[in-house]
């Protein structure tokens, strides 16, 4: 059962809307690793719901269209403006499996299930104005607030990089901002895993707002030197994802953690037992450490975490609860594990 508490709010950078502290990512509602049944996903979205949460992003990717349903079919059981909704272009769904792939196929690994439809990337105008279109009738609603260029960096596209950014730029950028201009859509931004590539759009574009996922940990903080304090300049507000870093920061450095959904190299593995350690001297568990940090940084507005089940819910929100000391945080800075620079929660 999920406990009602006061969760706290912030403004989402430039665009005045406000957003709850944590927000809801709906990756694992795509049948991320594993099968998820849709009664389980959907109460999940509505355990969030009533908790508290009003953020939710969501994707086309995340199992071809299959979490875009699951969030649609709870979200119409909530009234549409007490919420702030969160999707992604830059891939449309063709209906049927692939006979052949190509590079133009969008494969998403890490997927155990999903629509049986073929992803295809696109970043064009009429591309970007289609996958909308579609995310639409996926939701079921008349309205998005959010709309992010989804997966623009090296993780995803390798040497075709370049490309990739220029098709964006030229292409779902233009129409993106022709819907906000509409008035359509509230806000539009990024959403990637590379620090590098959200200061390349930052420089490159006008945009409210971007997720950035991995990057800024209580593991690593590749965002901390050049792009916080430039979206804090812009006003960009930074939704947080993977603040766990796929796994290792929730689980500890056990037999199985994920760490960038794959298994972690043993200098990553020694380092989170170091970090884990000081926190037991603290009585603080990590995955609450690592949940609380990265809403230390004024830029960062929300940090957006999957579930999978109302109980999960339920355990993200308790970090909330836990008072967690200032002398933890000067002790993993003394100790070399947080960049000593790094803005801490108050």
């Amino acid at each position: 059962m999920t406990v009602q508490r006061s969760m706290p709010s912030r403004t989402l950078g430039r665009t005045g809307l406000q957003v709850s502290a944590i927000g809801f990512g709906a990756a694992p509602l795509g049948d991320l690793y594993a099968r998820l049944d849709d009664a389980t996903a959907i109460a999940t979205v509505e355990a969030a719901g009533a908790a508290g949460i009003t953020l939710f992003d969501t994707s086309p990717h995340y199992g071809n269209g299959l979490a875009e349903h699951r969030c649609g079919t709870a979200l119409r059981r909530m009234a549409r403006d007490s919420i702030v909704l969160s999707t992604k272009v830059g891939r449309r769904m063709v209906p049927g499996a692939p006979v052949e792939r190509t590079s133009q196929d969008a494969i998403s690994p890490g997927f155990a299930g999903g629509l049986p439809h073929k992803a295809v990337f696109d970043y064009s105008y009429d591309g970007t104005l289609r996958a909308v279109e579609q995310s639409l009738l996926r939701l079921g609603t008349d309205r998005i607030d959010l709309l992010l260029i989804h997966d623009v960096d090296v993780w995803t596209h390798g040497d075709a990089l370049e490309q990739r950014f220029r098709e964006a730029m030229e292409g779902a950028y233009p129409a993106l901002e022709r819907l906000r201009a509409e008035g359509v859509v509230k806000g539009i931004g990024l959403g990637v895993n590379e620090a590098e590539m959200c200061v390349r759009f930052a420089e490159a574009g006008d945009f409210d707002t971007m997720l950035l996922a991995g990057r800024y940990s209580l593991l690593e903080q590749p965002a901390l030197d050049v792009f916080l304090p430039l979206a804090l300049r812009k006003g960009i507000g930074v939704m947080m994802g993977g603040v766990f870093n796929s796994g290792i920061l929730a689980t500890g450095a056990v037999a199985g953690a994920r760490y960038n959904y794959a298994a972690p190299p043993e200098p990553v593995m020694e380092k989170v037992r170091r970090i884990e350690a000081i926190c037991a001297r603290h009585h603080v568990p990590l995955a609450h450490a690592a949940l609380r940090f990265p809403l230390g940084h004024p830029a960062v507005s929300s940090v957006v975490l999957g579930a999978v089940s109302p109980a999960e819910v339920e355990r993200n929100l308790q970090a909330l609860d836990t008072v967690i000391p200032a002398a933890l945080w000067g002790e993993l800075k003394a100790a070399g594990l947080l960049a000593a620079h790094a803005p801490i929660p108050g």
